[in-house]
């Protein structure tokens, strides 16, 4: 019988962290997971998901450490007294953030790289090869380099090179996190799919809608962190008079890597809104919000409209991968990094408005994924960019109370006259949005307010995009 995994008596903290309340901790806990089932393991953003899927495939003890505590069986192997070579083979895990386990200078090659450390002859290899790309479209992106792709698919690809490997114990950690609608379907499908042949697999997710197609799903929910306080405090930004703005782009064009990537794109984004883009993984949702914000060269025309006037726009961005653009020792250092003068009212309502205030003294990028994104947003903030804030996928590692909270800070940012604009594969946050916007390869296809676009069927199949039936319009 093919391998599972079971866990007694587990229990892991980070170094240093034994009396704060820092994402990752958890414990004491015990589980089993038999070949043919699946495992969701659930719980609010920050209580050791992710800590948790390292224990289970041997990262923590061998790469990460801490304070660890109990047993984990890969098989019937110990996981801290086995190498993590051998543990490898029979368990794969599927990182949160995908560009942290990209080696290989092309698609190819990396999915090539796992499929080579197994040993297996090269027929078999480039047998593998084909499957995995043509199971995750990604035949026609194969000699690209994966630090090119979007992060949706990196992701496509981080799981193609895992799923390749037919490990018997799969361990994924938010694998629809950056897949838009389409792909998600089409990757629990061919989970629910391979579970069925006899295959375990433990899946850490927020969105638990998309897994129902798993054959007799079990839920382990962790508890690591109290319930988010309700009400949150009001954000008061001290703010003189509110001036609306609109960003307003004619023409806009971006090439990359000798593609081009967005065409003549005529775009106004107003201030006192909260807007949502929307589109397939790779459309150029990234590569619009790098260029709105000044980070990505452009042709065409861009500025912002104040009463009348025109100005170059400066706009904060939130990255897809927080980790881009967090270094300091501590999130309050972080936060107000090279500020002699800081707002320290605004930096202690910001903490507040975030969720953050147990975490000042944590090194940022000891954080949860949905934490760190937190982080990088109240860095913004608190240097007041002059006309609005860019997000890109904020809702990768909230939970739903946590989005609750995000959709509630930005209407309040936009509620100054600023632009706030955010791309997501989350359809459920971008109902929650004043203004939907749908994006493909060949240019916007749909703009309205949620209802309208919602209801617009036609425009959903044109952009190639399933819409989960559990998505309404939303008052957050």
């Amino acid at each position: 019988m093919p391998p599972g995994l079971k866990a007694e008596a587990l229990a892991f903290t980070y170094p240093g962290m034994l009396d704060r309340p820092l994402a990752g901790q958890f414990g004491p806990l015990s589980l089993q997971l038999a070949p043919a089932e699946c495992l969701h393991i659930a719980g609010p953003t920050g209580c050791g998901k992710s800590t948790l899927a390292r224990c289970l495939t041997g990262l923590i003890p061998h790469l990460y450490h801490g304070q660890m505590s109990g047993t984990v069986w890969i098989g019937d192997l110990r996981s801290d007294q086995t190498p993590l070579w051998q543990l490898s083979e029979i368990a794969g895990l599927v990182f949160q953030n995908p560009a942290a386990q990209m080696l290989a200078p092309t698609i190819e090659e990396e999915i090539i790289f796992g499929l080579e450390n197994l040993g297996l002859p090269k027929a078999e290899i480039d047998r593998r090869v084909d499957q995995a790309l043509e199971r995750f479209g990604l035949g026609p992106l194969s000699g690209r380099a994966p630090q090119t792709l979007s992060g949706g698919e990196q992701q496509k690809l981080a799981l193609a090179a895992v799923v390749a490997r037919r490990t018997p114990v799969l361990v994924l950690d938010e694998p629809l996190s950056m897949l838009d609608t389409t792909a998600a379907f089409e990757f629990v499908a061919h989970l629910a799919d391979w579970v069925a042949q006899g295959g375990a697999a433990a899946v850490c997710e927020h969105r638990r809608e998309y897994l129902q197609a798993l054959p007799d799903l079990r839920t382990l929910s962790l508890d690591g962190r109290p319930e988010l306080a309700h009400p949150m405090p009001a954000l008061d930004f001290h703010a003189p008079e509110p001036r609306a703005c609109r960003i307003v782009t004619k023409g806009l064009s971006v090439a990359r890597g000798g593609r081009t990537v967005l065409h003549d794109l005529d775009l106004a984004l107003e201030g006192g809104q909260v807007t949502a883009i929307v589109g397939r993984n790779g459309a150029g949702k990234t590569t619009l919000l790098r260029a709105l914000a000044g980070l990505q060269p452009y042709q065409g025309e861009l500025a912002a409209w104040v009463d009348g006037r025109s100005e170059t726009p400066h706009l904060g961005l939130v990255f897809q991968n927080p980790d881009l653009q967090l270094f300091n020792a501590s999130v309050r250092q972080e936060i107000l990094y090279r500020l002699p003068d800081a707002d320290l009212e605004l930096y202690h309502s910001l903490i507040a408005a975030l969720d953050l205030e147990h975490y000042q003294e944590a090194p940022p990028l000891l954080l949860s994924e949905g934490e760190k994104r937190r982080v990088a947003l109240a860095t913004l903030l608190i240097r007041r960019p002059r006309h609005g804030v860019l997000l890109d996928e904020p809702a990768l590692g909230q939970d739903a109370a946590h989005k609750t909270l995000l959709m509630r800070l930005l209407g309040a940012v936009a509620r100054q006259g600023q632009v706030v604009a955010f791309a997501t594969h989350d359809i459920e946050l971008a109902a929650c949005a004043d203004r939907l916007i749908l994006l493909s390869p060949e240019g916007f296809v749909a703009s309205g307010s949620p209802e309208q676009v919602l209801a617009d069927h036609s425009a959903w199949d044109r952009l190639g995009l399933r819409l989960p039936d559990w998505v309404t319009p939303c008052p957050c």
